[in-house]
């Protein structure tokens, strides 16, 4: 599989409501950091996100992260 795109290099604070989100894994979506489904034929896949009360959550929007859909700070090594 390619690398990623990387949508930005800090990570995607988005406040969400209780519910099912899918997290775009390949960084070519341009709804970020949520899927759009712009990753057909590429290999990636989105990560599901279930959320069960409002909460604020730091998404990776580098796409390196090793602890997906969450940032871990990968963007300050590229």
């Amino acid at each position: 599989m390619s690398k990623p795109t990387i949508a930005q290099t800090s990570p995607c604070i988005v406040d969400v409501e209780p519910g099912t989100y899918y997290w775009c894994s390949c960084g070519k979506s341009t709804k970020q950091p949520f899927c759009d489904g712009s990753h057909e034929g590429s290999g990636f896949k989105p990560v599901e996100i279930t959320v069960d009360k409002p909460k604020s959550l730091f998404l990776c929007g580098c796409k390196h992260t090793q602890h997906p859909p969450f940032c871990d700070g990968s963007h300050g090594e590229l």
